[in-house]
């Protein structure tokens, strides 16, 4: 998936409101839209350098989108509104094996209670595929996992209700899967942040045991592209 162009460097001063930061661009202090609800362990601290899209629409409050971080570990992409598109196109482009031979490829599609499915991919004589894609930003390498890419990076009572919709959708004779989508290329595995959201970690354990399949990708992330690069071991 293309970025937008052209992206703009600065260092940021500080993330606040779970939805805000402040950035130093060549010297002036802009306010950009942070896209991300989690914690961003280790992606918020003052000084880092990060890179902002900036929106052409003149009635935006904030133009200014944060896309990246920069880490010890290389870029990070921290958009947590990206990995639909990238896991769309890495689809269609038969590139995830698992996930490949579906004509088509629906997008928030209502199902379960009061839920969007990511992506619905339907083909005659197949059952249909329910995705959930999930964003991964965190690595903690002085953490209980060092090395490992883990989700989540926060408590989310909604990732775990997603689990459960999934395993429900396996009870009813259909196809369901958890993709995480790892935007970074730091880790060697995607493993469960358990210490974070004990309670997401049941959920997991509730939806493999039901038959939900869970696939991590990590991406390639430059200036200029996200792209799923590499699928890594989903560590229980």
């Amino acid at each position: 998936m293309d970025l937008p162009t052209p992206l703009h460097e600065g260092r940021l001063i500080r993330r606040y409101k779970r939805f805000l930061a402040d950035i130093d661009l060549d010297g002036a202090v802009v306010t950009a839209h942070c896209p991300n609800p989690g914690a961003m362990t280790g992606l918020k601290d003052p000084g880092l350098r990060v890179w902002l899209s900036r929106s052409p629409d003149p009635k935006r409050k904030l133009p200014y989108t944060l896309e990246l971080v920069e880490t010890e570990g290389g870029l990070v992409g921290i958009h947590t509104g990206r990995p639909n598109a990238i896991v769309a196109e890495a689809i269609a482009a038969g590139l995830i094996p698992e996930l490949a031979g579906y004509e088509t490829l629906r997008r928030e599609v209502k199902y379960g209670v009061n839920s969007r499915i990511d992506m619905l991919l339907e083909a005659p004589g197949r059952p249909p595929c329910y995705v959930e894609v999930k964003n991964v930003h965190l690595v903690r390498p002085d953490g209980p996992n060092p090395g490992a890419h883990e989700f989540p990076d926060s408590v989310t009572a909604r990732g775990a209700k997603h689990l459960d919709e999934l395993a429900a959708m396996v009870a009813a004779g259909h196809r369901a899967v958890m993709l995480f989508c790892i935007q970074r290329m730091d880790g060697d595995r995607l493993t469960l942040a358990r210490d974070i959201d004990p309670k997401y970690g049941l959920a997991f354990d509730r939806a493999r045991a039901a038959g939900v399949e869970a696939l991590a990708w990590e991406c390639d992330v430059t200036l200029g592209r996200v792209v799923l690069n590499r699928p890594v071991p989903v560590a229980e």
